[in-house]
């Protein structure tokens, strides 16, 4: 499936050119595709460098925390869920750990600790996969509920609208954790469906009602905060559990009297090679979403959304906004300047941008986790694994929208 959309990401790429040259006479369109491919392939060498020192510097602590027995203890605290939920992975097996780690990380926003943690459990899950070219089950979920994005503390949101000068800048917290939730659920739900997992299960019952009462208390002392102090807060927070882990993994390794120093170089050692083996999954993914939007298709679907949702009589006050919903799954960066570009052009407080910042906390960036994530184990068949992530996309962009509707329109 990812090849066959990899091509057509190309074949609409040159008709778009095409177009635009024989009707418009854009003469240097060409040009402008080839220089994409070019700065794409730059940097897609930019980003896996760049995950080197973050992946070494992680996945060190994380071996660290293997031998002095910390991943087991995570494991057996959330291993009766994740039997129900991943039935072909064993009981004990250290996948329960990273993917424990990589989820608390989502959570409180920490992007450099999630993503060295989610490489971790995709090797982890990849050692069960009796075929190495396809995506497992278990894989297929983890990757879904990754590029879903349920984050609770959006502090780089809240710190762009403070930086354009917003009159409040965590105003958008609660329907960007309202569009992440539904995201969230309903990849669960997809993925459910396919693998026909029960999660009427008690089991599963138990440990998201515990885990949806934490997030609520939690969710529900940050609103307590003035609104200056909110995204600071959840920031030291954030950081400071992070910290604490590392800590954590420290002592208990000195206790376990491990060579602390020489299982943390093994775990660099790992990290480095992940890192380099990333590049050649990225350079596909990256040129191709490239050439999307220097080609001008993005633009030329916004322009027939506009047209349809006007035909109907439905207001259209969310359009200018859709330029970050539309590169969302494709490219963080890309969402983010489309986003800043929606605060400049129409005011940090318009409706247009609090929509925009709305839909950039509402999921993650799905055609990069999945280059990332499966490139990172060799995985060419992803199976239903993109179908799932693009409908919890549409449900958490779909939420965003209502929510902004509600709250600020």
């Amino acid at each position: 499936m990812l090849a066959h959309l990899w091509f057509v990401f190309f074949a609409v790429s040159f008709a778009s050119a095409c177009y635009q040259w024989l009707i418009n006479g854009q003469t240097e369109i060409f040009s402008i595709l080839v220089q994409s491919s070019f700065d794409m392939a730059a940097l897609s060498v930019k980003i896996a460098i760049g995950l080197i020192g973050v992946l070494a510097l992680w996945l060190g602590f994380f071996k660290v925390a293997e031998r002095a027995g910390m991943v087991n203890m995570l494991s057996r605290m959330l291993e009766p869920l994740f039997l129900k939920l991943m039935p072909e992975v064993p009981r004990n097996h250290p996948s329960h750990g990273s993917i424990t780690m990589n989820i608390a990380a989502n959570i409180l926003g920490l992007d450099n600790a999630a993503t060295p943690m989610g490489l971790k459990a995709m090797q982890d899950l990849q050692s069960l996969n009796p075929d190495k070219d396809s995506a497992s089950n278990a894989q297929i979920l983890f990757l879904v509920l990754n590029t879903s994005s349920l984050t609770l503390l959006p502090v780089t949101i809240f710190m762009y609208r403070a930086q354009q000068g917003a009159a409040d800048a965590t105003a958008v917290f609660i329907p960007i954790l309202m569009a992440t939730s539904a995201s969230t659920l309903t990849g669960l739900l997809s993925v459910a469906y396919v693998q026909k997992i029960n999660l009427l299960d008690k089991t599963i019952i138990l440990y998201f009602s515990a885990l949806a009462l934490i997030l609520a208390t939690l969710a529900s002392f940050l609103v307590s905060l003035p609104a200056q102090q909110m995204a600071a807060t959840s920031s030291l927070l954030g950081n400071f559990i992070l910290f604490s882990v590392i800590m954590l993994f420290l002592g208990a390794g000195w206790v376990k009297k491990i060579d602390v120093y020489d299982a943390f170089i093994a775990g660099a050692k790992q990290g480095f090679g992940i890192a380099v083996n990333l590049i050649p999954y990225l350079l596909a993914m990256l040129v191709a979403i490239g050439l999307l939007r220097s080609s001008g298709v993005l633009d030329g679907l916004l322009s027939v959304i506009d047209y349809l949702f006007t035909l109907m009589g439905i207001n259209t006050d969310f359009i200018p906004a859709l330029p970050t919903a539309f590169m969302k799954p494709l490219s963080g960066s890309g969402a983010r300047a489309m986003m800043l570009e929606t605060m400049n052009s129409y005011g940090v407080d318009s409706f247009a941008a609090t929509a925009a910042a709305i839909m950039q906390g509402s999921t993650e960036t799905t055609f990069y986790v999945l280059a990332v994530y499966f490139g990172s184990v060799g995985i060419k068949h992803v199976r239903h694994a993109l179908g799932c992530a693009l409908l919890a996309d549409f449900a958490g962009i779909t939420t965003a929208i209502l929510a902004a509707y509600w709250f600020f329109h």
